[in-house]
């Protein structure tokens, strides 16, 4: 049974699993001309997408097709040369399905970076040849670590500017499983590659015999992403009560939401907190019709046996095998409000799965620099994009987990009470 979940579990086209992965790494790293490559290569873009792009790159005065207009769709980035915000790209190949996070490179744009990659199971790191590793390769190296992204692609850009020369790759490539051994890293793949002549994208190049593995594409198509998710402990917030007002359904109430873990089928026994009454499931609904059996990220409606008191934030699992109830959380916060820094004693609005409760910054206990990863620990506010490890504690319990063992139920953000503007993004740690 689980074999067939994990598979159908990230199905897209009959037959394919879907790959979710985003790129990072400093600034003119070449991240959407490698995605453009990509789709290039793949053929996923139509002849006037293409004619499209010649003809911008020709009025910009490139003297080659500039494929990385491909994903910079904002007039502000085509003019500037760079990505500003998170662009999604789709493509296709007889094996896998994808969708690409293209994120921004800019210092002051890192808070779009976490919203690519926090979703995605792989990332690929870029990192300029001639550069070497800089502060922004680290950063977005360290934010994919927190973001528990299970595979990791260190990408070698622009290896023609360096004449291919192996030492260059390998003292990079040294550099970073350095800094990669200080991280939660658990899969580290490097790849030399040119992202504008296509050298290790689709196809092994020939400029580069000295290097034994695999293109980038073909890592990409089997990189092993079905034991990822978290199929053992069922969570389920609840998002809408459903009550049709119609006579073919007098008697429905069904409890929408978005399966964040686990498998659920009918006649299952479950939990609903934070009440703590038991029922079980008496069917499962879709847009398409009943199903038998739901898993993460299907969006569904559970209908119960019994008719309980649940509404909005609450969340089903099974008796057994609960979050963790508590109003105290600790937690790594990467600040994103350029205005107003983070400080001790401020309150904030934590958006976590379904429910919304007002919190207060009890204590900071570090900063964490992300070069070095040194810990702060006389720090006593973040700015943005700095990370730190807080003390928070809400109105309400929340119903947490820890972020490793589920990335919904344990991630939340930050919203100011006066403007309205999400300022921070978290993840829990042992709640």
């Amino acid at each position: 049974m689980t074999s067939t979940v994990e598979e159908s579990s990230r199905t897209q086209l009959p037959g394919k699993e879907l790959l979710r992965f985003a790129t990072a790494g400093s600034v003119d790293d070449g991240k959407s001309t490698l995605i453009g490559r990509l789709l290039y290569d793949s053929k996923a873009i139509f002849s006037d997408q293409l004619e499209a792009v010649e003809r911008t790159s020709r009025d910009r005065g490139d003297e080659y097709t500039n494929l990385a207009l491909l994903t910079d769709g904002l007039r502000a980035e085509r003019e500037q040369g760079i990505t500003i915000d998170v662009a999604y790209r789709y493509f296709a190949t007889p094996r896998r399905t994808f969708i690409i996070a293209d994120t921004p490179g800019h210092i002051q744009y890192t808070r779009n970076m976490v919203t690519g990659a926090s979703t995605a199971d792989l990332a690929i790191i870029l990192v300029d040849a001639r550069k070497g590793l800089l502060e922004q390769s680290r950063r977005h190296a360290f934010l994919a670590s927190l973001l528990r992204v299970p595979h990791l692609v260190l990408a070698v850009n622009k290896m023609d500017l360096v004449d291919y020369d192996e030492q260059i790759f390998n003292r990079i490539k040294d550099e970073f499983t350095s800094f990669a051994a200080k991280l939660e890293v658990t899969d580290l793949t490097a790849i030399p590659i040119s992202a504008l002549r296509g050298d290790n994208i689709v196809s092994r190049s020939e400029n580069t015999p000295w290097y034994e593995g695999s293109s980038l594409l073909h890592h990409l198509e089997h990189v092993h992403v079905a034991s990822d998710r978290n199929l053992v402990d069922v969570r389920f917030p609840v998002q809408y009560v459903i009550r049709p007002q119609s006579s073919a359904y007098p008697d429905y109430r069904g409890y929408a939401g978005t399966v964040a873990g686990g498998v659920i089928k009918p006649g299952d026994e479950v939990l609903v907190l934070p009440s703590g009454f038991s029922t079980t499931v008496a069917g499962i609904d879709t847009a398409d019709g009943p199903v038998s059996e739901a898993f993460a990220p299907m969006s569904v409606v559970l209908r119960l046996a019994d008719d309980l008191d649940v509404s909005r934030g609450d969340l089903i699992c099974r008796p057994n095998n609960a979050p963790s109830v508590t109003q105290d959380l600790d937690a790594m916060v990467c600040w994103m409000d350029d205005r107003h820094p983070l400080e001790v004693g401020r309150k904030y609005v934590v958006a976590h799965t379904t429910r919304s409760v007002r919190a207060v910054v009890r204590e900071m206990r570090y900063r964490l620099d992300v070069n070095t990863l040194h810990r702060d620990e006389s720090a006593t506010e973040l700015r943005l994009n700095d990370i730190g490890r807080l003390r928070l504690r809400t109105t309400l319990p929340l119903l947490c987990d820890d972020y490793g063992r589920n990335r919904t139920t344990g991630s939340f953000i930050l919203i100011d009470e006066a403007s309205n503007v999400t300022v921070g993004a978290g993840t829990l740690l042992r709640p």
